[in-house]
């Protein structure tokens, strides 16, 4: 079954060469306002690429509605906006700054697809890693430790590991075995 994937970017050129990059291997569709991405994302979007700034609406508008319409898809803010600690807020699942490149577009595409696989917890460490490293990468230090919301986003980080250590030592090397024999079962049948 081959993956949706919507770009959501208001630079017509930009959007169809992101679209480049992933023809071929995903059904893809552009937007290039808000309204118009709200219009097309749907339950059966796999995955979204999220401009923050848009002509009609914000990026991190969209990605509320997206979320709070309990829609099933992940989504990679592809943005020249540098982070900030307002993206702790913020319901995405990668954090990509432009200029991106092919292989950028693609890694985001099949990490977004590999993070669908995740069960609830998994999904939401992942995305709060991703935006401490985010934070990390672009913030200084002093900022960061100035700031209430980063550590309440170390807190939740520590809060979900420890939940995570809790249930990976209640499984034994045999369900281990077994959890990945499934996976790569499931996964020849996909492929197949």
């Amino acid at each position: 079954m081959t993956r949706r994937v919507l770009i959501v970017e208001d630079e017509p050129e930009v959007a169809q060469l992101y679209r480049g990059y992933l023809a071929g291997e995903y059904d893809v569709s552009v937007a290039t306002t808000g309204e118009e991405a709200l219009d097309l994302v749907d339950g059966n979007t796999d995955a979204v690429l999220l401009d923050r700034r848009l002509p009609d609406t914000s990026g991190s508008e969209v990605l509320a509605e997206i979320r709070d319409r309990d829609l099933d898809c992940r989504v990679a803010m592809v943005t020249a906006v540098e982070p900030d600690v307002d993206i702790v807020e913020m319901g995405f699942d990668l954090y990509l700054v432009k200029p991106a490149t092919r292989d950028d577009i693609q890694s985001a595409v099949k990490r977004l697809d590999t993070r669908a696989q995740y069960d609830d917890t998994l999904q939401r460490t992942a995305s709060l890693v991703t935006k401490r490293a985010v934070l990390e990468a672009e913030r200084t230090p002093a900022e960061l430790r100035s700031s209430p919301e980063y550590e309440e986003l170390l807190s939740d980080i520590d809060t979900l590991q420890s939940d995570l250590d809790d249930l990976a030592s209640a499984f034994s090397p045999d369900d281990y075995r077994m959890l990945f024999r499934e996976m790569g079962s499931t996964s020849s049948s996909e492929s197949a």
